[in-house]
């Protein structure tokens, strides 16, 4: 996140960029307070506010703790940002990233409206937003290089796992939920943090 701040127009917007309250705080906490905007719990203003730096020509980094909430948001994504390329024919050329989480499960779990994930029903959904799901560490760069680089006219959902950030519970393998044991085996990833 510190090298994405330092990319012109680059701009980080969403609930817990510039404060505490979420683990992806701590991966924006080093990066300048002038390109992290702290938004308001109101998802679907936020994603048209979004939309709006993209118009604008910045690249923001919309940042969306967890999927749960950003279905609040899922409309203005496939009705607006997904069909700006072929409304506009590519006359309007814009770039956003989203950056969304499921919610860490552990030591705490937080509920169930807090650690879904909805990645392959937003595949399905979208046509010009590009849907990545990060599985390990190494991912991290190469897919935020890429979805800041791309040249295709492609929007990028980046979705990161909460649990992979804590190290202290995943590192020994102390899962609290059937569903996260499950997930990491179905995802053949033995490393969890």
């Amino acid at each position: 996140m510190e090298w994405m701040a330092t990319q012109p127009k680059v701009m980080f917007v969403g609930q817990t960029v510039a404060g505490p309250g979420t683990f992806m705080f701590q991966t924006l906490r080093d990066c300048p307070k002038d390109r992290l905007l702290e938004m308001p719990i109101n998802e679907s203003f936020q994603m048209q506010f979004t939309i709006g730096l993209a118009l604008s020509g910045y690249v923001p980094v919309s940042v969306y703790p967890r999927q749960n909430f950003l279905l609040l948001a899922t409309a203005d994504m496939a009705n607006m940002l997904d069909k700006i390329p072929m409304i506009a024919g590519g006359k309007w050329p814009i770039k956003v990233i989203i950056r969304v989480a499921t919610g860490p499960d552990a030591p705490v779990h937080p509920g169930h409206q807090h650690i879904g994930n909805y990645a392959k029903a937003l595949r399905e959904l979208f046509i010009w937003i590009d849907v990545v799901e990060l599985n390990s560490a190494e991912e991290i760069f190469p897919a935020y290089s890429h979805a800041l680089t791309r040249t295709d006219g492609k929007s990028t959902l980046i979705i990161e796992h909460g649990n992979f950030y804590n190290e202290e519970y995943y590192g020994k393998r102390m899962i609290t939920s059937p569903s996260a044991d499950c997930h990491s085996r179905e995802s053949g990833n033995p490393k969890q943090n």
